[in-house]
């Protein structure tokens, strides 16, 4: 026997339903949302007084409407009635941001702090953590959880690094942070965190092969909409698919793979910048000129082996993301034509849309998703 619906599921149903229309419309009168959503004026009203004096929803203005009067009362979502914290974990710095539930930036800190496995830098961090947070003049019941990415991969339950070469933090636990801070705390695989930012930037991608091209290489292959783990944890890690055998040896320990070809290090020179890279390159100097070919080609290389295997669209993301031009992409794919047997268009390389703190904002998201997701807002 079907279990029937109580007067109080039908009205959490209206008040999330009319929160969901808010949202995704942004400014929104009482009467677009009755007619919308086939609701009573009084349901829709009611629901508007219960949330405006819970903090969720504000008037915000007069909108026009197509009858002739008085402007209606417009309303939006409250963004920052919650917030989450993205944290980037670096050998020698730490990044953090403040993301409100439409997943803009609220707020960014950099910190220089070379990570050590060591309690002090733990409880370090979360000091500044703590600082940052009430810089922001919000409450702690404001804040959903903190998403600390960071460079190894991560349990399914986001609580231990299994798998941390880079540095050297493998076996680290989410408690040696969440000790010292009153919220809910998790970690996030660098490259998917990038990835998960990509997705919320385009709600229109669905499936695609994200390279993050930062200080090291990482990757995440978008299917369907979400991110595939695979069966042990470690899809997508194709810097260490290897691709010269006598080539640098990569921090997994062997030699040639593509991480040392396409990652930054590979790239720039000692103690030089993407910046200052780039001012020489698009100035034609020769030896930039001549570095930044060898990485196109790489890059080509790789892309074109990875698409034979997954033909999709390809996003380059990372740090590199926000420096890339049309002529850069055009060349990827000339470099491409000559070495697949197939003809194709250049429509499947794409530029990040999301170029600038990605991997700090994408691991403050699932928060943010989790929070939309609630049927009882």
């Amino acid at each position: 026997m079907k279990k029937s619906i109580t007067p109080n599921q039908i009205k959490q149903n209206n008040r999330s339903l009319i929160y969901d229309y808010i949202y995704k419309n942004r400014k929104v009168s009482q009467q677009n949302i009755a007619y919308d959503l086939c609701l009573s004026r009084p349901t829709v009203t009611t629901n508007l007084t219960a949330m405006e004096n819970d903090g969720l929803i504000q008037k915000n203005g007069l909108i026009d409407t197509e009858f002739v009067g008085r402007k209606a009362a417009a309303y939006s979502i409250v963004p920052d009635y919650r917030i989450s914290i993205g944290i980037e974990i670096l050998k020698k710095e730490v990044q953090m941001v403040a993301v409100n539930l439409y997943g803009e930036k609220i707020s960014r800190m950099t910190y220089e702090i070379a990570f050590e496995y060591a309690d002090s830098y733990f409880k370090t961090v979360c000091d500044k953590i703590l600082a940052f947070t009430k810089s922001l003049g919000t409450t702690d019941g404001q804040i959903l959880g903190i998403g600390f990415a960071i460079q190894g991969l991560v349990t399914p339950d986001q609580q231990t690094i299994w798998y941390g070469k880079i540095l050297s933090c493998t076996g680290l636990s989410i408690t040696e942070f969440s000790q010292y801070l009153p919220y809910p705390c998790s970690f996030i695989h660098d490259a998917d965190s990038a990835a998960i930012a990509e997705l919320w930037a385009s709600p229109e991608l669905t499936d695609a092969f994200y390279l993050s091209l930062s200080r090291h290489l990482g990757a995440a292959i978008i299917s369907k909409g979400s991110i595939l783990t695979g069966k042990h944890g470690h899809n997508s890690t194709i810097e260490h698919i290897p691709m010269q055998s006598d080539g640098s040896k990569c921090y997994c320990g062997r030699n040639g793979c593509m991480e040392t070809l396409l990652s930054l290090s590979s790239l720039l020179a000692e103690s030089e910048s993407l910046e200052s890279f780039f001012a020489k390159v698009r100035r034609r100097e020769l030896p930039a000129l001549d570095r930044w070919d060898c990485f196109l080609t790489n890059l080509a290389k790789a892309v074109n082996m990875l698409h034979l295997v997954y033909d999709t669209d390809f996003i380059l993301g990372g740090y590199l993301a926000q420096y890339l031009r049309k002529e850069d992409i055009a060349s990827i794919h000339d470099k491409i034509q000559q070495m697949t047997p197939f003809i194709e268009a250049q429509d499947f390389l794409l530029i990040s849309k999301m170029p600038r703190h990605n991997i700090s904002i994408g691991a403050a998201l699932p928060y943010i998703q989790a929070f939309l997701n609630r049927s009882n807002i």
